[in-house]
């Protein structure tokens, strides 16, 4: 198995032999020429198998071929304009692996309940394995440039003994005869790692036991969770938009074929790594809401509509600064001239989809602090720990939280999240 070569490779051997290992995605004939499409989870392309070039028993075996059979083909890899690869393989042998009967699958139409119970085989298709491609990229990038930037990654529990931003929607479990949850967040602990290591991010699965049925959540899915001491919100927001911009373009640079298999419009999304982006205050978006018939009153949080249109507003991923104080966690910092609202900002991507980060600079004050976990009736020896990070050297800093799911969803312009993670779990879903 060594020598196979993966069709993304091609390029390198045209003319020469080669063998590769693959599934049949589909197949068609015409008597005395078999054409069949190859996948082997890098590319899709086609083998063009020739009755006269061939044994026989190799040109039945090609016609009788079910789909999602495995295969070994050997053949010479030759340039073919007509190809949207580029490239094909005339075949000049094929071995069976596996086969494949009746494949549930097939090229008609299939409602989205019977794709999410065949999810382990959807992820098979053109699509999906594009989408997924982007995801991969997506988070290679991420490690690159938060690296690069000189972050450290720390890694944050999954299980705690309590609630991170003071919600009710938690999955609750038992840990040896006490009450334990599935994170919703990392931050809390990026903020100690940001004392210890000045720069530090999170990445890993978070758990949210809303009952949500929009095409905007899941009840697990991975966050990003960048957390800078010795910084204000203003350079916050910058790493934001470069962070943002450096997906996006790594995706353009590293997934043609997979954006090409989406048709995603790819000058849209170069324009969405012109930077800065456009930022507007809570405030000013009310008004720009109203002015346009949008029934929302100041306090009230933004849903969809509102969302995709300021977005759409801008044609660009805008910043919503400072928002009102009780509708944002308890440990954002207040503002310095006004009572109601605190230092943060959503980031909201264009398109109709919506906040992809919350962000903001975090309250430094211990007394602040202490008050804060009165009014959310949370129990301050739960967060001992956390006001300890403002009684031995506390420094101003700030952090934001980046939905990898919704990112994955917007650059590949899918319209529903469940597809931009391998196994969704949603309300209703929790299989396979």
């Amino acid at each position: 198995m060594k020598d196979l070569v993966s069709i993304i490779d091609t390029k390198k051997y045209v003319g020469k032999t080669v063998k590769i290992g693959a599934w049949i995605a589909g197949k068609r004939s015409s008597g005395k020429v078999a054409f069949l499409q190859l996948r082997d989870g890098t590319a899709y392309f086609q083998g063009v198998i020739v009755k006269a070039k061939v044994r026989d028993d190799v040109f039945i075996l090609a016609k009788h071929l079910e789909q999602e059979s495995s295969v070994i083909a050997v053949g010479v890899i030759r340039k073919d304009k007509r190809s949207k690869f580029g490239y094909e393989l005339d075949v000049i042998n094929l071995e069976l692996v596996g086969e494949s009967h009746d494949y549930p699958i097939t090229p008609k139409e299939h409602g989205i309940d019977f794709l999410m119970d065949h999810r382990h085989l959807w992820l098979r298709s053109r699509k999906q394995h594009a989408i997924l491609q982007m995801r991969n990229e997506i988070i290679r990038a991420t490690y690159e440039f938060f690296n690069d930037h000189g972050f450290i990654k720390i890694d944050s529990p999954i299980l705690t003994d309590t609630s991170a931003e003071g919600t009710t929607d938690l999955f609750e479990t038992d840990y040896f005869g006490r009450p334990a949850f599935l994170a919703q967040t990392g931050q809390l602990y990026a903020e100690a790692g940001a004392m210890a290591f000045g720069k530090v991010f999170t990445f890993g699965p978070t758990f949210r036991a809303e009952k949500s049925k929009t095409r905007r959540h899941l009840t697990e899915f991975w966050m990003i969770e960048p957390e800078m001491a010795f910084m204000h919100q203003e350079e916050s927001l910058e790493i934001q938009e470069q962070y943002v911009a450096f997906l996006i373009k790594k995706v353009l640079e590293n997934c043609d074929y997979a954006l090409d298999a989406l048709k995603r419009n790819k000058e849209l999304l170069k324009k969405y790594t012109k930077l800065p982006y456009p930022k507007i205050t809570y405030d000013d978006a009310i008004a720009l809401l109203k002015e346009n018939d949008f029934k929302i009153s100041w306090g009230e949080d933004f849903g969809s509509p509102e969302e995709t249109f300021i977005a759409n507003f801008f044609e660009s991923p805008v910043f919503i600064l400072n928002y009102p104080k009780e509708i944002k966690a308890f440990y954002m910092k207040p503002h310095p001239v006004r009572k109601d609202v605190v230092i943060c900002a959503d980031l909201v991507a264009p398109e109709g989809y919506g906040e992809i980060i919350g962000g903001s600079e975090r309250a430094v004050e211990l007394d602040y602090l202490e008050e804060q976990l009165k009014i959310y009736h949370l129990k301050a020896e739960d967060y001992e720990w956390y006001l300890d990070l403002r009684r031995f050297g506390s420094v101003p800093h700030s952090g934001f939280g980046l939905g990898l799911e919704r990112v994955v969803t917007w650059i590949a312009g899918k319209e529903h999240i469940r597809e931009a993670i391998p196994f969704p779990r949603t309300l209703n879903r929790l299989f396979p």
